[in-house]
């Protein structure tokens, strides 16, 4: 399996490559701007894969060397990284092809897959285990890009099918949003404020309010606002979660009273 981890995480950066040069079709960002939605990023947000699959290959070579190759939490993480990784990797010659449905199956599949990695990997530094920041920080960093990246991929499969206006798309658009925000909060909560799945996130509302801010689509200065008001409540929210558990990791055990006093 770890080697099946180290193959998968190769794949996901030659398939990119292959894909930005047409091999599959039209590039990514060629298809995306077909439909515009009210949830699309800046086209700069997308140079974060470069980062994620750079942190994703150190940690696939990472984790099947040395003590790692017996330890038990990177055991339990292995099997959800190789799916997550060979999704990531499917879901690119996928949108080239404009196979929608399928790309969205691939894409929550994906995300709930290194999602699942980021939750194990939260516990284990919450319960001060051995240190594996070179499986938490990459693996996080993916889960939250992904996570955004989801529902941003479904805004644009319900454009593309037209399943819902997309003349005005503010109102289903505030659907998603609600969805999208209900889903990053209550994961960040589950991780008590995961920094690297946090700063992933960040990075995506930031660069989806700057496009809609110059978006001529009617509700995209609202669109903007939600996403630059929900980054400002998932890093408020990472803020008191942190500062919670530091509060609980440095107060003084209560002494035990002696017995029959």
């Amino acid at each position: 399996m770890r080697i099946l981890v180290l193959l998968a995480a190769l794949a996901m950066p030659l398939v990119a490559w292959l894909s930005n040069a047409g091999a599959f079709g039209p590039d990514n960002g060629t298809v995306s701007g077909r439909y515009p939605t009210l949830l699309v990023a800046a086209g700069y947000a997308f140079s974060i894969w470069g980062l994620v699959f750079l942190l994703d290959l150190a940690y696939a070579a990472w984790q099947a060397t040395g003590w790692r190759r017996r330890d038990p939490t990177l055991a339990r993480a292995a099997p959800w990284a190789a799916c997550g990784f060979v999704l990531t990797t499917a879901w690119m010659p996928l949108f080239s092809q404009e196979w929608f449905w399928l790309c969205l199956a691939v894409i929550f599949g994906a995300t709930a897959c290194l999602a699942r990695c980021a939750l194990l990997l939260s516990r284990e530094r919450l319960a001060g285990g051995r240190p594996l920041g070179w499986a938490w920080a990459p693996l996080s960093l993916h889960a939250g890009w992904l996570t955004l990246a989801a529902f941003l991929n479904l805004a644009q499969v319900i454009v593309a099918y037209e399943l819902l206006p997309s003349d005005r798309q503010l109102p289903w658009s505030l659907v998603l949003w609600a969805a999208a925000a209900a889903t990053l909060l209550v994961l960040n909560h589950r991780m008590r404020g995961n920094l690297a799945y946090v700063a992933a996130v960040l990075w995506g509302l930031v660069a989806v309010a700057v496009r809609q801010w110059g978006h001529a689509l009617p509700g995209a200065d609202t669109s903007a606002w939600i996403a630059a008001g929900l980054a400002v409540v998932l890093a408020a929210q990472t803020a008191v979660l942190r500062h919670r558990r530091g509060g609980r990791h440095t107060l003084p055990a209560r002494p035990l009273s002696p017995v029959g006093k």
